[in-house]
């Protein structure tokens, strides 16, 4: 019995350890239908190569983005046309920013950062579901880390190797 829970100890802090190597997002739930600030948290750099660009893929239902710009890095923003229009404070939307990069940094391997955007999360998203923002880390010498895999429908995605950072969609509360 004493040794199951040692191998059950160790299993629950190997998973601890994972899910916090790669690229998150801070909060992990928010409203449809309301704004929501987004916190990528970057744990290291790529096979022990410092990080020069994080780029953030905004997915489809996500409008009105405002990334946070970082010293010491370049914010771009490439926008696009979106799959239909977005109500955006009575006025329709039909394009905006598609994806936010942040390039030219030097995020070591042995260092964390948090990069920043604030999006509007459309009312038309799914309730109950998991909202994905593919992520990529590009660091010097050519070395990636692509934080992009989406589980299938009905699974959890614990065991994905590069999962991208995800939020939980919640119905927004009534009076906001």
């Amino acid at each position: 019995m004493l040794k199951k829970l040692a191998l059950t100890a160790a299993l629950v802090a190997v998973g601890a350890g994972a899910a916090i190597a790669h690229t998150s997002l801070e909060t992990k739930e928010a409203a449809v239908g309301a704004s929501y600030k987004a916190v990528f948290r970057v744990p290291h750099g790529c096979e022990g190569k410092p990080t020069n660009v994080v780029r953030v893929l905004i997915p489809e239902g996500v409008i009105a983005v405002k990334p946070m710009p970082k010293p010491g890095w370049i914010l771009e923003k490439v926008s696009g046309a979106y799959e239909k229009a977005y109500g955006n404070h009575g006025t329709p939307t039909k394009d905006g920013v598609k994806e936010v990069l942040w390039k030219g940094g030097n995020l070591g391997d042995d260092e964390y950062d948090e990069f920043v955007v604030r999006v509007f999360l459309t009312p038309d998203l799914p309730v109950g579901k998991m909202l994905y923002f593919p992520t990529v880390q590009e660091c010097s010498a050519n070395a990636v880390e692509r934080w992009i895999e989406i589980p299938a429908e009905g699974q959890s995605g614990d065991d994905l190797e590069f999962p991208a950072p995800g939020v939980k969609l919640l119905e927004k509360a009534r009076g906001h």
